[in-house]
């Protein structure tokens, strides 16, 4: 395929943009996500459209602060600076996102090692209060099954688990073959490699939908199911959020190749996206191995 790459030539300043709206558009839209996942966990009808509608401020802020964004580079006014900054920014996002998941592994590891164990030790508590509890990990029996009944069984973990592993793992594959076709200018090749990445995604988020009727309908494995319910909830359900988040990223660098925005040698938007999709990976890889396996 012949390259239709546009050519331009960054300038050699450091570019100051505009005063820029979108900021607080941003802060608008999570403030009123805020209020309305809070107003909707206490059961307040307001909640879905204050979450509505911080969801669609902030999708209407990322859509136009990206746009400013790419038409400032399609410009050529990104200086070498400006790319530092632009990649110590997604690392900081990076790092930020490592510090999400590993407050919710943390509560997984705790509740884990220490409070099950404690609950089912010869102790005060365990004698008087529930001295039937066994300390098992998964935990099927709860402390109090009448307030809180515990699923019948876990997902298998060599079922749908082991094969979105083989799903995300052949992704990252083929994000990297694209970044491969990129450098060397192969737009066919880059192309193709971010297709086959979101039809993957898209097959890892269809079985993480089906996993979850499993889960609810057979065996009542839920978030009201314990402990272990709801840190599995929250881990899979988080990761699978960020999946989706990916696909999203995913399906704009794509548009963005086949309008042949990108050059060999100045690509950060691809490589963001890139470096995003191999965070996605290593979550699951561990999620895999905590939640599913041991």
């Amino acid at each position: 395929m012949k390259s239709i790459t546009k050519k331009y030539r960054p300038t050699k300043r450091y570019f100051l943009p505009e005063p820029s709206r979108w900021p607080l558009i941003g802060s608008l839209g999570l403030f009123f996500s805020l209020i309305g996942a809070i107003n909707i966990i206490h059961g307040n009808w307001y909640g879905h459209y204050f979450f509505m509608g911080g969801a669609f401020l902030l999708a209407y802020m990322m859509f136009g602060w990206f746009s400013t964004v790419i038409d400032e580079s399609m410009q050529g006014l990104h200086s070498q600076q400006m790319d530092r900054t632009y990649r110590w920014g997604m690392m900081w996002f990076i790092v930020s996102e490592v510090a999400f998941f590993a407050a919710f592994f943390g509560a997984l590891f705790y509740a884990r090692a220490f409070i099950v164990p404690l609950l089912g030790g010869k102790n005060e508590t365990h004698t008087l209060l529930w001295p039937q509890f066994q300390a098992l990990w998964p935990l099927i029996k709860n402390p109090n099954p009448t307030l809180f009944p515990g699923p019948k069984e876990v997902i298998p973990t060599w079922g749908i688990p082991a094969l979105n592993t083989l799903l995300l793992l052949t992704s990252a594959g083929f994000i990297t073959w694209a970044h491969w076709g990129l450098k060397k200018n192969r737009r066919r090749q880059l192309n193709i490699g971010i297709l086959i990445t979101m039809i993957l995604g898209i097959v890892f988020l269809a079985c993480q939908a089906y996993e979850y009727t499993e889960a609810y309908t057979v065996f009542n494995l839920t978030l009201r199911s314990g402990i272990y319910g709801s840190t599995f909830f929250m881990l899979t359900g988080f990761h699978a959020a960020h999946v989706t988040l990916g696909l999203i990223m995913l399906s704009v660098i794509l548009y963005r190749c086949l309008k042949g925005h990108f050059q060999p040698e100045h690509h950060f938007g691809f490589e963001a996206v890139s470096w995003y999709w191999h965070f996605v990976d290593v979550v699951w890889l561990f999620l895999f191995i905590f939640v599913y396996w041991f």
